[in-house]
């Protein structure tokens, strides 16, 4: 076989066609792939606490959840499809008597696991035979470094929670170990003693968008940071963003000029999307509401709702940018995130309304908009009335009963996924 170079142009036809940028990875993400690079999966609405952040609005179990032998199913049908790995929520996934037995499951077919969790079941054996086990990373939920200013968030108690469950981690040799924050105008002064209680614990932090879903909404007037804050954050990612984990969080900061580390473009029902306990698949993990519901693993299957929906395919669709369209760095913001602007009531073709250019609070400011309220409110029955223009309040809590489980030992695959939402994915290209 001989590989014809075709004809060169005339100097001419040189001199006057547009440069021709080399197509970046994400670029290709943009259509959407054959299956998800990495799929959130929340397991249960059920929570000891009751953060009042929280995007799913959790607290209370849903009866109608996916039974163990719909989720081996499901987890079946990943294999297949050759799903990186899920990143498995909630709701605090552990308090399912079953987590155990579903995380032995996927591992052992050759599914990666990360799962949140807020320490509530991270017990002395359990971190040990977490650290066995080389496909498992776990994900501590902190949201301040303190816990006057964490425990403000999630709950009296929840900061010794978590550093009681980072300690045992971490004394069992648990290296696949994350800090996950959601980064809020109360904790943002704190990011250095965030990354130095990651260094302490040798775990990686991971630094995520405060999005106005779920309870987030009643908070986010309050708790989304400043503008400045906002530089501030840009700013402290470029001097440690090698190091620390944002997935697909803050493209919309990289108008202030340096694209930053991640996957700088909304992946929603591209590469990424959410299955909910009762099997509900939704483009984004952070728009659970049914604008955005593509369909039902319990009608066809997780499969058919990715390749099939027509949601995803008009997510896969070009886009046309609408107003940002025109702005110089829409290359590399998209726009911005599109659950931000759906639950702050901007239209999904406008500007993000944290647009560091202020595109956002103009739009924020002018448009007759109403909001969306959530699909479903599951709190907790007991929990307070949550902070709208009054700052930040302590938020009681319901224990959710609890039942422990031994797990069994896995033969470790390899990790795909250690360090980036698309890493390991040029190299299995070939594969699909």
């Amino acid at each position: 076989m001989t590989l014809i170079a075709p004809a060169p142009a005339p100097p001419s036809a040189l001199a006057s066609a547009p440069p021709v940028r080399p197509k970046r990875l994400v670029d290709h993400f943009e259509s959407g792939l054959n299956s998800p690079i990495c799929l959130t999966w929340e397991l249960t609405y059920a929570c000891n606490l009751s953060c009042i952040h929280c995007l799913s609005a959790s607290g209370r179990r849903d009866p109608r959840e996916l039974t163990t032998d719909e989720c081996k199913a499901v987890i079946d049908e990943l294999q297949r499809m050759k799903v990186f790995y899920v990143n498995i929520g909630g709701g605090e996934p552990t308090v399912r008597s079953d987590f155990w037995e579903i995380v032995d499951y996927a591992t052992s077919h050759d599914v990666g696991v990360k799962f949140s969790t807020n320490g509530v079941r991270i017990t002395e054996e359990i971190a040990a035979k977490l650290a066995l086990n080389d496909y498992v990373d776990i994900q501590i939920s902190l949201d301040g470094a303190t816990a006057e200013v964490n425990d403000a968030i999630r709950g009296p108690g929840s900061f010794d929670l978590a550093m009681r469950a980072l300690e045992r981690l971490s004394s069992a040799g648990m290296t696949r170990l994350k800090l996950s924050v959601v980064c809020t105008r109360t904790n943002i002064p704190q990011l250095d003693e965030f990354k130095a209680i990651a260094d302490r614990f040798g775990a990686q932090l991971r630094l995520t968008r405060l999005r106005p879903a779920g309870r987030g909404a009643d908070v986010w007037n309050e708790l989304h940071p400043t503008q400045e804050q906002q530089r501030e954050l840009y700013d402290w990612l470029l001097r440690h963003g090698e190091n620390v984990l944002t997935g697909d969080s803050f493209f919309h900061l990289s108008a202030l000029g340096e694209t930053l580390p991640g996957l700088n473009l909304c992946g929603a029902g591209r590469v990424v999307c959410l299955i909910d306990p009762i099997g509900d698949v939704y483009a984004c993990p952070f728009a659970i509401h049914e604008e955005f519901l593509a369909g039902s693993i319990r009608e066809g299957g997780f499969g058919e709702v990715w390749r099939e929906s027509e949601l995803f395919a008009r997510l896969r669709s070009p886009q046309s940018g609408g107003a940002c369209s025109s702005c110089q760095f829409f290359d590399t913001c998209k726009g911005g995130c599109m659950a931000a602007k759906f639950f702050t009531g901007l239209p999904l073709d406008g500007p993000d309304p944290e647009c560091v250019r202020g595109f956002g609070e103009e739009a924020l400011a002018s448009a007759e908009r109403e909001r969306p309220k959530p699909s479903v409110d599951r709190s907790h029955r007991t929990s307070p009335p949550r902070p709208r223009n009054t700052g930040v309040r302590s938020t009681g809590s319901r224990a959710v009963p609890l039942t422990l489980e031994r797990r069994r030992p896995v033969a470790p695959p390899v990790s795909a996924c250690n360090t980036s939402p698309v890493a390991g994915f040029a190299a299995r290209l070939e594969e699909r």
